[in-house]
């Protein structure tokens, strides 16, 4: 018998006034899963996210998590079903310190020995945040905000996390320090993930299975291994036959230097 899903996406479609902007988006994420959702900016993916989150009402289609119709539920009663948003820009309290900030996260729960447990785990995978529990969050850096949103989100005992653009705004070596927390929170602690990221390359690296969109439409769905060797993808996402064919240029540069 085929596992249920945790999130069930059917011809989904929102709206900005009448400009629609998700345009009849199905997918699935299935437990312990990290998919990926791809696309350019504007493609639609912060759109989606909401939508499935409650924070924007889709006009047609159904949200269903283990098979519970949650489609125009609100935010609140989704977080309670599990699905926690982790949105683009981190949306921390500033004024709270960090270690409210993490209090917060678990704000539906009343369990508070595994509350103190949780928090001591999220200090393990985030050990900066451990040392400055007592800072304000809007003193801290921008990857610290985003570790700082992830754990506030983990609080919570997501059966899905949402992650809206976790790499924006980061250096290199933070992006590769927040994904490899991400990856080891997927298998470490099975925490099952959704992920729309700019950052093809990255996102692909980590996750399971990818969706494309452009446009508000998927147009692309695979395997992250299918998708990362799709000579679509090389071009379009992750600048393979660019550097190729830099490469040749500068080859053909240096043949006739000598």
């Amino acid at each position: 018998m085929t596992q249920q899903p945790v999130l069930d996406v059917k011809n989904l479609e929102s709206y900005y006034g009448p400009i629609m902007a998700i345009r009849g988006v199905s997918l699935q994420v299935r437990k312990g899963q990290l998919v990926t959702v791809l696309g350019a900016n504007g493609a639609g993916k912060t759109t989606l996210l909401k939508s499935i989150s409650g924070v924007m009402m889709p006009q047609k289609g159904s949200i269903k998590v283990y098979g519970q119709d949650l489609t125009g539920a609100d935010p609140d009663v989704i977080v309670r079903k599990g699905l926690v948003h982790v949105p683009e820009g981190r949306e921390i309290f500033p004024l709270m310190t960090v270690e409210e900030n993490i209090a917060m996260g678990a704000y539906v729960r009343n369990d508070k020995t595994e509350i103190a447990q949780d928090r001591e785990m999220v200090f393990s995978y985030f050990p900066i945040l451990a040392e400055r529990r007592k800072q304000q969050a809007g003193t801290l850096s921008g990857g610290q905000q985003q570790m700082l949103a992830i754990g506030r989100g983990l609080m919570a005992r997501p059966e899905l996390m949402l992650l809206d653009e976790p790499s924006l705004g980061l250096s290199p070596l933070l992006v590769e320090e927040i994904f490899t927390i991400i990856s080891r929170l997927n298998k470490e602690q099975g925490v099952t993930m959704m992920l729309v990221e700019q950052n093809a390359r990255v996102a692909l690296s980590v996750a399971d299975y990818g969706y494309v969109m452009e446009i508000g439409r998927i147009v692309m769905a695979d395997t992250s291994q299918n998708l990362a060797a799709s000579e679509d993808i090389q071009e379009f996402y992750l600048g393979v036959q660019e550097e190729t064919q830099r490469d040749q240029r500068r080859w053909k540069k240096r043949k006739t230097w000598r």
